[in-house]
């Protein structure tokens, strides 16, 4: 089951532009950029921990599992 991550998608919902993340969590933009792609196959937990805490959103929103 590939893991999807969903972050492109909670920023556009947000209108909130991946540099605006970026500022925010203190993580670099390319960082930021590559979880807004396709091509995400590894992170950091603490990662996710952090954009979940700045987004206020638990983590099964963020990832989520896909059937295949």
């Amino acid at each position: 089951m590939p893991v999807i991550v969903k972050l492109k998608e909670i920023l556009a919902e947000r209108n909130m532009s991946q540099r605006e993340l970026a500022r925010l969590t203190g993580l670099r933009p390319n960082t930021i950029s590559h979880l807004c792609s396709s091509e995400v196959d590894r992170v950091h937990l603490s990662t996710f921990e952090v954009i979940c805490k700045t987004l206020d959103i638990p983590l099964h929103e963020l990832i989520i599992l896909e059937d295949k």
